[in-house]
């Protein structure tokens, strides 16, 4: 049915335990963070609405809640960049290192050398992050051909089910761009624009495994989280009752987000894994394509830029 090995991902995660445990402070960190800030703005809004009625105060209650968390998730929104950088490709840089069978720091010891790894292939974050784009990009170019070959068949509903295929690959290949990425380290190329090229042709002629891959992944990671969200359901709806004027959407909202910290912080990485496991067999010997290179450059703008970097052409990285 699938192509790589839960157990062996599970093992590797576990030499990754500093990684892990970082994950977790940051993405139950961020949850902290929206509870926080969104019950402070609540209570200002609370505060506030003393000066009127009680649907005056039940008003200024939830636009105070709306906006500290929309402040909050403006914050967030600037500190994506350093998170992909230390957080994300860290991690991924030392699942390539054990996929290879090479030692790894204890402790603290191996964020420190990962990020040292990262910072050596990439360079700054804001380059990383405009890597990651453009790499997203080209991948959401793959999952629209999939969805094009399915609508020229002669099949009746083919073109339903292309729209229904479409959505769900989607999502299914929603952590791809990190086996991407985890293919420029472990290249170890001087330019990871070349190496995210490669890595990105080497993907699309093997599209076929991989999206079938990501796809049970994504049932996997999905359904484990949406029992998550159900089991949150309850102590989240507690944390609202603490809010002044319990704010009736929050208890769902901090619900989809704790379910959110968990499949960052655990479900996401685990996925990865086993996509570098399918990703690496998959292309074992192989060499990129011509053909695919080709296709790729006549059907996404994004991968023309990230060739003209590789190049060493002056576009625009996104």
């Amino acid at each position: 049915m699938w192509d790589f090995s839960f157990g062996r991902a599970l093992a590797l995660m576990g030499h990754t335990l500093p990684f892990i445990l970082l994950r977790m402070a940051v993405y139950f960190g961020i949850t902290l963070g929206y509870i926080l800030v969104t019950g402070i703005g609540a209570g200002v809004g609370w505060g506030v609405g003393g000066f009127g009625d009680a649907d005056f105060r039940a008003t200024t209650t939830a636009w105070g809640g709306l906006a500290g968390f929309g402040i909050f998730g403006a914050v967030m929104y600037w500190a994506r960049e350093y998170i992909l950088y230390i957080v994300k490709a860290g991690h991924v840089a030392v699942l390539v290192e054990l996929l290879d069978g090479k030692p790894l720091p204890e402790g603290r010891g191996q964020i420190a050398h990962a990020t040292a790894v990262v910072k050596d292939r990439f360079g700054q974050a804001s380059l990383l992050f405009a890597l990651d784009q453009l790499v997203k990009g080209v991948i959401r170019a793959i999952t629209g051909l999939v969805r094009g070959i399915l609508t020229v068949l002669p099949i009746p509903g083919a073109q339903q089910l292309g729209s229904i295929l479409s959505a769900f690959l989607r999502v299914a290949v929603g952590f791809i761009d990190e086996v991407i990425l985890a293919y420029a380290i472990r290249s170890r190329s001087d330019d990871a624009w070349l190496s995210a090229r490669k890595g990105l042709v080497l993907y699309g002629q093997n599209y076929k495994p991989m999206l079938k891959n990501a796809a049970w992944l994504a049932l996997f990671v999905y359904g484990l989280s949406i029992l998550v969200f159900l089991v949150m359901l309850a102590p989240a709806a507690l944390v609202v009752y603490l809010i002044p004027g319990a704010w009736a959407a929050g208890g769902v909202i901090f619900a989809i987000l704790f379910a959110w910290s968990v499949k960052a912080a655990l479900l996401e990485p685990l996925a990865i894994t086993c996509m570098m496991q399918v990703y690496f067999q998959a292309i074992e010997g192989q060499e990129p394509n011509p053909d695919w290179d080709a296709k790729l450059e006549q059907m996404s703008g994004k991968f023309r830029k990230l060739k003209d970097r590789a190049l060493g052409g002056a576009a625009d990285p996104v």
